[in-house]
């Protein structure tokens, strides 16, 4: 092979691994990326994996492209640069903890991206886009002259969140509308932006806002309906925002056709729709009512704003507990958190799998409260309220709330987090068989376990420089 064709490729790949793997964390939170290709059809296939997010996957990997040879003979991809963006599609591999996209094209033969599958994702269809784009941004790379280079790839994917989400709102709208609709999507997802952050005597937005394709009008069914002449403009943000006091707090939608706000409609849907959910500080946009993602501080973001709890859930399956106790307390647990979440106050949940609870001082419940009885647990989300923490034990009983947690100083600290954070970390320390769920008030959720952040954890660091090593597939598969 080309020597100077494949440290082509290698500069190429490096900058897009980085603008991918940057631009996703500011969506997803930290995000890797990883690719696999091979520039011609029988040239070996490389691999660039700079954080090891595909480590543990060696043996699918050889299996697919080591053992096997049908990802070289069942598509027949010419060898023509003019072709670069005419991407046969390979779907997603289906491997734990990944997304992936790739495509044969003429300018690369092969190709397949990865990033990671995050458990909080409102949809997996805007990072799905992103991949997609990578496809298409490497093979156009590869296409041209080195000497033209600009290295304008890297930061395309580092900056292509709002093209990510419109991407993703086309392909749903195309199919279920087909080709030819009027609404143009980034126009919407603007205004979605700007009226997000437009406080109105200073209360942050809420209430909903319909975007309707204008030949589905006739199929909304309208409450209030606004004379032809004197429409709100969508571009006019402030006064879009002054409208949206018509729809809170109810099962209304002020409707849009993406140029003009036409008027105010009941609960019902037409068969196609984008919905901007205003949810004061932060926001849904869906497709019908399927979430896309959130928004928030004039950004897009995949998180559901719901901690989904994984590593609690493993903690427990690693523990003595039988699977339906395990399963209530997980249950219960996560009942509590997003009810804290939703009432935005922040909250310490003590999960005690000792036989017997240990001693923790503070309001010390006599009988404990039955977790079992769905009443208890109501009053277990308004006892959360208060400063402190609550006491559940292995059977499955509230034992105490307002308990404080003490425990000596250890060089796991924090200091840049608060009290109720540290002082779970010294107190898990120092007792076996303890599990810390701490929900902060400005949304951020830990479980601590041993003295050790479970969720915080970082198994990777960032490497920082230009160029990463390319590395063939065969030899990798092989370590």
């Amino acid at each position: 092979m080309d020597t100077m064709q494949l440290s082509f490729a290698r500069r190429c790949v490096s900058d897009m691994i980085n603008g991918l793997s940057i631009g996703l964390s500011h969506f997803s939170g930290a995000s890797r990326a990883a690719v696999i290709f091979a520039l011609e059809p029988d040239s070996p296939m490389f691999i660039c994996d700079p954080q090891n997010l595909l480590k543990g996957h060696e043996p699918i990997f050889r299996a697919l492209y080591v053992d096997s040879r049908k990802w070289r003979e069942n598509v027949r991809v010419g060898r023509d640069r003019k072709k670069f963006a005419e991407i046969v599609p390979v779907k997603d591999l289906g491997l734990a903890g990944l997304l992936s996209q790739g495509g044969y094209s003429g300018a690369v033969f092969f190709q397949q991206w990865f990033t990671e599958h995050h458990p909080d994702l409102c949809s997996t269809g805007p990072t799905e886009c992103w991949l997609e784009h990578a496809v298409w941004r490497f093979s156009h790379d590869l296409a041209n002259d080195q000497d033209l280079y600009t290295g304008i790839s890297g930061y395309f994917l580092l900056e292509y969140a709002k093209h990510a989400v419109r991407d993703h709102v086309i392909d749903q709208m195309n199919r279920l509308l087909g080709w030819d609709s009027q609404v143009r999507i980034y126009p919407v997802i603007d205004a979605i932006l700007m009226i997000s952050e437009t406080r109105e005597e200073g209360s942050w937005p809420e209430g909903r806002l319909l975007f309707v394709d204008p030949g589905m009008v006739d199929q909304v069914n309208f409450l209030v309906r606004f004379q032809e002449g004197g429409r709100p403009q969508l571009a006019n943000h402030k006064h879009v925002r002054k409208l949206l006091l018509t729809v809170e707090h109810s099962g209304r939608y002020l409707v849009s056709d993406g140029r003009a706000i036409l008027g105010i409609s009941d609960d019902s849907l037409p068969p196609f729709s984008v919905c901007a959910d205003f949810r004061g500080r932060y926001g849904f946009l869906k497709v019908n009512r399927t979430k896309v993602c959130s928004f928030a501080d004039g950004r897009f973001s995949s998180t559901t704003y719901q901690a989904k709890l994984v590593q609690l859930e493993e903690l427990l399956l690693e523990s003595h507990l039988d699977d339906s106790a395990g399963t209530f307390i997980f249950k219960v647990v996560t009942s509590l958190v997003h009810h804290s979440q939703s009432r935005k106050h922040g909250c310490t949940i003590v999960v005690d799998l000792n036989p017997e609870p240990v001693a923790i001082s503070g309001q010390v419940l006599s009988p404990p409260l039955d977790l079992r009885r769905p009443y208890m647990l109501k009053m277990a989300k308004s006892l959360a309220k208060v400063d402190g923490a609550l006491h559940i034990g292995a059977d499955l009983h509230l034992h105490g709330f307002a308990c404080l947690l003490d425990g000596r100083s250890f060089q796991g600290e924090d200091l840049a987090r608060g009290a109720r954070y540290n002082s779970a970390l010294r107190f898990t320390a120092e007792h076996p068989n303890i599990i810390v769920v701490v929900v902060s008030s400005d949304r951020p959720v830990s479980v601590i376990h041993q003295g050790v952040d479970v969720h915080g954890t970082c198994s990777w660091d960032r490497k920082t420089g230009c160029l990463y090593d390319l590395e063939r597939l065969d030899h990798w598969v092989g370590q």
